[in-house]
């Protein structure tokens, strides 16, 4: 059986991470895949809400729990949803430059950056 990547019944906390050109957007990114693979949510595809791809909307509408992990005050992530109809103030929403960390395009990502960022989806979750 394989796993229905737009199925959201039952499933833990929604990740939605930025992965935009700077070190803060693959620091989302790399949060979420991490906090997936440790089983503390599950990543879902923003790009695909961001097509309008029906399935993709249909899932985060229909999310019980959702975390949007924006790179930077630009808030790609947080704006994809709210063009889809998606309300992010039902849900949560981080900036990961709001935690200290400075946008750049150094990618060789600090461990302790993707700790700390992974922390705060925890936290945030749990609000």
């Amino acid at each position: 059986m394989t796993d229905n990547c737009c199925e959201t019944a039952g499933a833990p906390t929604m990740l939605l991470a930025c992965a935009g050109g700077s070190n803060a957007g693959q620091l989302a990114n790399r949060a979420a895949v991490e906090l997936t693979v440790e089983g503390a949510g599950k990543m879902y595809c923003l790009a695909g809400i961001g097509g309008r791809l029906s399935g993709f909307v249909r899932s985060a509408k229909d999310a019980e729990s959702l975390v949007v992990i924006d790179g930077c005050e630009i808030a790609c992530g947080k704006a994809t949803l709210q063009a889809a109809g998606i309300p992010v103030p039902l849900h949560k929403h981080l900036v990961v430059t709001e935690y200290g960390i400075e946008k750049n395009k150094n990618f060789n990502l600090d461990e302790e950056d993707v700790e700390m960022v992974k922390q705060a989806v925890n936290v945030s979750k749990n609000k």
